[in-house]
């Protein structure tokens, strides 16, 4: 894992300023302005888990409004923050899939990595492999799961929250290594685990808060979480490194960016201001009820961590033969 680092902020005061120094100096000042932070999709974690942080970053701003920007699998959002102003006023908070993942999943993007700084990450999660009504009851273990399918390969389906997500990948990736046929049913939102409950799919990939109540309340049954330790959340339930997939092994990060040619200054007072938040018990407490991790990779290991993270999932798209789409 990254190292985690949280840095301090150094403040100033008593400088006089020229009338063109006041004008440069409204402008590297966010906090005298409205800011905007985009999300990718609907109302869900992802928007949740931005006001959380958000609501504590006074110091940044003292306006800031979370807006939702749905379309094009997040795109739109991401688009529309490489072509705002790099003042800081704009702000992307995103999974890192936006930039790792998708140039190796779409043909054309209007974007690439190297259109942002990445900030900081704030938290993360492990993917959840859980089983519904669909899967006999004597199934209880991945092993169990893996014999069913390939004695069952018409109804061995998984859902997910959309084609050409990890998600997505981490099924494919499970049928590959195990030998049988894992059909993938993309949805958008959370309509794969309603489904799955009803018994129209045998099984979901998603993020353990999804989930977790009913797993909790034993209305599903879950096999196995992608991180590389147990999930505080479910705590009973085995890694995949445990059950003998190590490749499978994956945290999903959420992070926020800004246009690249916003001016280090304000990226660091950005920066400072989120490591600030993330040590709030408020903002802790919320992720917990998230069931998230605070998670703070910042700055230059952030870049770092999206680069390698980029080459791992390349050879993975590429291994599961998918085939780039627009």
């Amino acid at each position: 894992m990254i190292t985690r680092r949280d840095l301090l902020t150094v403040s100033a005061a008593g400088v006089a300023f020229s009338a063109a120094g006041l004008v440069q100096h409204a402008i590297a000042q966010p906090s005298a302005r409205t800011v905007h932070i985009l999300t990718g999709f609907t109302p869900g974690l992802q928007d949740a888990l931005a006001r959380l942080v958000a609501g504590q970053m006074k110091d940044y701003a003292e306006t800031i409004v979370v807006e939702t920007r749905p379309g094009a699998a997040g795109r739109v959002a991401v688009e529309a923050v490489k072509t705002a102003d790099a003042d800081g006023t704009v702000l992307l908070f995103a999974p890192l899939g936006f930039m790792m993942l998708f140039p190796h999943v779409y043909k054309t993007l209007r974007y690439e990595p190297r259109d942002f700084t990445a900030v900081s990450t704030v938290a993360s999660t492990p993917t959840l492999l859980t089983v519904g009504p669909k899967v006999p009851g004597d199934v209880r273990t991945l092993a169990d799961f893996v014999a069913w399918c390939r004695a069952n390969p018409k109804q061995a389906t998984y859902g997910t929250a959309g084609a050409g997500t990890t998600l997505h990948f981490l099924g494919a990736m499970l049928g590959r290594t195990a030998g049988f046929d894992f059909l993938h049913v993309p949805y958008q939102g959370n309509g794969a685990i309603q489904d799955l409950v009803k018994g129209e799919i045998a099984s979901a990939i998603m993020p353990v808060g999804s989930s977790l109540g009913l797993v909790r309340s034993g209305d599903l049954r879950a096999l196995a979480t992608t991180g590389p330790r147990h999930s505080p959340f479910l705590p009973d339930v085995p890694t995949v490194r445990e059950l003998g997939y190590p490749s499978l092994e994956d945290l999903t990060w959420y992070g926020f960016f800004v246009p690249a040619q916003t001016p280090a200054d304000i990226v660091e007072r950005l920066n400072d201001s989120i490591q600030a938040a993330l040590r709030i018990d408020e903002v802790r407490s919320g992720m917990v009820k998230l069931a998230v991790e605070p998670d703070a990779i910042a700055m230059g290991d952030f870049a770092r961590l999206i680069a390698s993270e980029s080459e791992r999932w390349k050879a993975i798209v590429q291994a599961t033969g998918f085939t780039p789409t627009n």
